[in-house]
C-alpha cells in the first residue's frame, strides 16, 4: 500500500545539527557532540530546487515572514558556518522562495559590529527576516546581552520581520535584568518551579522527557503506555506545514525528529510515488495512528516499557523509535545520530 505525502508549504532547512548548546529540551537532539556534517552544496542546490514553486509565502506577502511560513534556515546552529549559510540565503532567493529567515541562538553575536555586519549580509544576499530564540535552556549556554544585542540590531536591519521565540521569556530575563549565562537551576530558584512553563509553548519531546523528567511530571503526569494508545498525535503526522528537510536528506515529518519519509532531494519522486507502507513498517503504524500496533511490534522485538511511564505519546513514540533504530536497521529511523545522543 502507498500513501501520499502533502505538498510541503512551509519547513525548515537543518543545515547541520552540530549546535553550541545542547539544550535539555532540544526537539532534534541537537549538541556539539555530532558529527561535523554540513549539508553538501550540491545537496543544498537539490533540496531548495525541489521546494522553489512549493513553499508559500507568509499571508502578509513574500518578503514578510511567519512562524509557521516560508523557508527557514535552521540546524543545529546555522551560523556556525556562515558561509554556508549565506550561500544557502543566496541559491534560495535565486530559485524566489518567498518569506525566509534563519533561526539562531545569537552565540555569535559578540559585539554591534559583528552582529550588524552578519545580518546586513544576509539581508544583501536576499533572506528576509530572522528569529531569536529566547528561553531558559538556551540561556544556560548564551548569554543574554548576546540574545539582547541580536534582537536591538536585528530591528534596525529587518524591521518588522523579527520573531522572538519567546517573547514571553525575553520579558521575564529583563525583568529579572539577567547578564551573562544562568544555569536553568538559578533561573528555576527566582521564577519557581510551578511558573516557568506558565504562558509559554513547550513540548514534551526529543530530549526534554529525559532531561526534564522529574522537573516537569508533576505538570505532565507520567502514564502507561496503554493510556497513549487511542490519543491522536498533537498535529498531524503527515502535514503540508512546518516540515523539516536535513543535511542527511531526510524529510523529517514536522517536529518528528528521528524519522525520515525519505529523501527530500528527490522531493517531486517522493510526492509522486508516495510511501510504501510494506516496506516501512514504524512510518506505517503512525500514519495508520495504530500506536497500540508499534507498540506490539516493538515488544515482540524485545522492547520493554519504562515502568516509570510517560509524559506525553511523543515520549513514548520516541522510547519505542530510539530501541528499534538502536538494536535493528530501519531506514525510516533516521539519522542514527539522533538516537544516540538524545539521552547526553
Amino acid at each position: 500500500m502507498k500513501v501520499r505525502i502533502p505538498v510541503p508549504l512551509s519547513g525548515g532547512l537543518i543545515l547541520s545539527y552540530r549546535c553550541t548548546a545542547r539544550c535539555r529540551h532540544c526537539i532534534y537532539g541537537c549538541s556539539q557532540r555530532w558529527s561535523g556534517d554540513w549539508i553538501k552544496e550540491e545537496d543544498l542546490q537539490a533540496v531548495l530546487s525541489n521546494l522553489a514553486g512549493k513553499i508559500r509565502p507568509a499571508p502578509w506577502g513574500r518578503n514578510s515572514i511567519g512562524l509557521n511560513e516560508g523557508l527557514h534556515f535552521t540546524g543545529g546552529e546555522p551560523f556556525m558556518n556562515f558561509e554556508l549559510l549565506l550561500r544557502a540565503v543566496e541559491i534560495a532567493n535565486e530559485l524566489k522562495i518567498p518569506s525566509t529567515f534563519v533561526e539562531t541562538n545569537c552565540f555569535w553575536a559578540t559585539d554591534d559590529r559583528k552582529t550588524k555586519e552578519k545580518l546586513k549580509l544576509l539581508k544583501a544576499k536576499g533572506l528576509k527576516g530572522i528569529m531569536i530564540s529566547v528561553n531558559p535552556f538556551y540561556l544556560e549556554f548564551v548569554p543574554f546581552e548576546r540574545t539582547e544585542r541580536a534582537i536591538r540590531i536585528a530591528l534596525k536591519v529587518f524591521g518588522r520581520n523579527v520573531i522572538v521565540y519567546q517573547l514571553e521569556y525575553y520579558r521575564r530575563f529583563r525583568l529579572y535584568g539577567f547578564k551573562g549565562r544562568v544555569s536553568l537551576e538559578d533561573y528555576l530558584r527566582i521564577e519557581g518551579k510551578e511558573n516557568f512553563l506558565r504562558d509559554v509553548e513547550f513540548f514534551v519531546m526529543g530530549r526534554a522527557p529525559y532531561m526534564l523528567k522529574n522537573l516537569i511530571k508533576n505538570l505532565y503526569p507520567p502514564k502507561s503506555a496503554r493510556y497513549y494508545f487511542n490519543t491522536p498525535c498533537i498535529t498531524p503526522f503527515l502535514r503540508s506545514l512546518h516540515n523539516h528537510f536535513d543535511n542527511y536528506g531526510n524529510l523529517v515529518p514536522g517536529f518528528c525528529g528521528g524519522i525520515s519519509l525519505g529523501d527530500c532531494r528527490r522531493l517531486d519522486e517522493l510526492l509522486s510515488e508516495g510511501i510504501d507502507t510494506l516496506r516501512y513498517p514504524v512510518i506505517s503504524y503512525l500514519i495508520n495512528s495504530d500506536f497500540q500496533g508499534l507498540y506490539n511490534f516493538a515488544r515482540e522485538r524485545g522492547f520493554e516499557e519504562d515502568p516509570e511511564g510517560y509524559l506525553s505519546k511523543c515520549h513514548l513514540c520516541t522510547d519505542i523509535r530510539s530501541f528499534l533504530a538502536l538494536n535493528f536497521d530501519f531506514p525510516e529511523l533516521r539519522p542514527k545520530e539522533f538516537y544516540t545522543h538524545l539521552k547526553e
